[in-house]
């Protein structure tokens, strides 16, 4: 397979999957590690988060027109803060984590077991809460509580952070639309952050960084353009539907992996 298509798919599986509670992580590393796609560096995985957590912006922009021009208004103030808190919560466990040498497993048992997992808890979850009316504000709580949640990515593959994320404002009483806004609005800061941060340190090393900027733009744009239709057919369906589906293609995709890592 060229190289070019490669970017392109990478790109693609990327954009699709960085927002929805399925994980891009295990997505990314699964078809690389069974050699299905070639594999490629951690700087290239999350740099092409750049492309997918830019482009979601574009589906909120009330929310960030009111965090930007509205921003002394104190529900705005409210807002940001939370924001802020919460990214500050993930940057300084990332930064701990990061320093005790901790490194994702880059293996498929961990990564079939946490989309499993996840599976079943959004399954268990959405037949609790069943159409009982949630919370419309992101309280203090939820913010600090989503912060730490940001982290179980960070430690298992496969858990997916926006997964992880949602799943603790649901439990913790937020309504879906209101869950996945937060969420994602997080991820954007988050996600550079820790693209910056890779590079940067890649940069410093020995070796420096090897990668293809051509390859690593395209795919990037590609990320952008699917994270964005992808936000926004997620903002659509989840008006309608819950999560319950996306619990059942964890499950059913964890079991798949299980197999083939058994086999």
């Amino acid at each position: 397979m060229s190289d070019w298509l490669t970017s392109i798919l990478l790109g693609v599986i990327e954009g699709i999957t960085e927002f929805l509670p399925i994980s891009s992580t295990g997505h990314l590393l699964v078809p690389q590690h069974l050699g299905w796609l070639e594999k490629q560096s951690d700087v290239f995985n999350i740099a092409i988060q750049g492309g997918a957590v830019i482009a979601v912006l574009f589906n909120f922009t009330d929310r960030v027109k009111q965090l930007v021009f509205k921003w002394r208004e104190p529900e705005s103030r409210d807002y940001m803060a939370k924001l802020l808190v919460a990214f500050f919560i993930t940057g300084s466990g990332g930064l701990l984590i990061d320093s005790l040498g901790f490194k994702l497993p880059e293996k498929v048992l961990p990564v079939a077991l946490a989309l499993f997992i996840g599976g079943v808890l959004f399954v268990v979850v959405e037949k609790m809460l069943g159409d009982r009316p949630g919370l419309a504000k992101v309280t203090w709580a939820i913010a600090i509580a989503i912060g730490f949640g940001q982290l179980i990515a960070a430690v298992f593959p496969g858990a997916s952070r926006s997964g992880s994320t949602i799943l603790i404002a649901l439990l913790m009483g937020l309504n879906r639309i209101a869950a996945i806004e937060f969420t994602f609005l997080l991820g954007v800061p988050t996600l550079l952050a820790a693209g910056a941060y890779k590079v940067l340190k890649a940069l410093m090393s020995t070796e420096g960084i090897t990668e293809d900027w051509w390859q690593l733009a395209l795919a990037t744009l590609v990320s952008a353009v699917t994270a964005f239709i992808s936000v926004k057919w997620l903002l659509r369906y989840i008006q309608t539907h819950t999560f319950v589906a996306f619990g059942w293609y964890r499950i059913i995709l964890g079991l798949i992996l299980l197999i083939i890592t058994f086999t």
